[in-house]
């Protein structure tokens, strides 16, 4: 049994283990896996879990919190920086957003930087919405519902980011998703079938995208009119 007051030993041991094999690289990222507690983003009987380098089923969903070690392999690629607007598609069960959170807006910094993270599934939506009130990061994240492969463009002038990273298997970069993404910006995505995808990375030049692949990866599938079909 794993108790409360271990939970800062045992994330500062997986932080220390993802820097030693070069995962973790950046400052921004190291400091970011320490402030943020896994813990209390991971599903209520799988906190004793919750800094094994594994993903966890969030409840009965059909979703999962990623691997520690994924989840930072992705924050690096962003490269991330304080005052970015992050489109995040697939908010699971929040951690990701504080994370990226903790970067782009840190609590002693009052930058214009903040995450918006679409949602498909309900359940999801109120569990991270708690996770990320409890924790302190609801005034720098945003959930909202809908499809994900469609984006987020709000308002005109604020349809426009500068990172968007895709949590879920895409057959596909979304053509919604391209159009809402700034010149110079950086979009992530897991590239694939329903079993097997690449992590790929693609900067917006001219309008069109540079692509480079990252890593192999496996991911649950993105639902939605420009993703994987129900």
């Amino acid at each position: 049994m794993v108790f409360l007051n271990n939970y800062s030993i045992l994330r500062k041991n997986m932080v220390e283990r993802l820097v030693r094999v070069g995962i973790i690289k950046s400052k921004e990222v190291e400091r970011a896996f320490l402030k943020v507690p896994r813990e209390e983003f991971v599903w209520y009987n799988m906190k004793h879990l919750a800094y094994e380098d594994t993903p966890l089923p969030l409840g009965n969903t059909g979703q999962t919190i990623s691997a520690p070690h994924m989840v930072a392999i992705m924050l690096e690629e962003l490269e991330l920086v304080k005052g970015l607007r992050v489109l995040e598609i697939g908010a699971g069960s929040g951690y990701s957003a504080a994370l990226m959170a903790e970067i782009v807006q840190p609590n002693d910094d009052k930058n214009k930087g903040h995450v918006i993270s679409i949602e498909r599934v309900k359940d999801l939506i109120n569990f991270a919405k708690e996770n990320l009130k409890r924790t302190g990061y609801s005034d720098r994240v945003s959930i909202v519902f809908g499809d994900g492969t469609l984006g987020y463009p709000k308002r005109r002038e604020e349809m426009l980011y500068d990172r968007i990273v895709i949590t879920a298997a895409s057959p596909h970069i979304p053509r919604y998703l391209k159009a809402q993404l700034k010149e110079n910006g950086i979009i992530l995505a897991p590239i694939g079938n329903t079993f097997m995808q690449t992590l790929v990375k693609a900067i917006k030049r001219k309008g069109d995208l540079e692509f480079r692949e990252v890593c192999g990866c496996m991911f649950v599938p993105l639902i939605g009119e420009d993703g994987f079909r129900p």
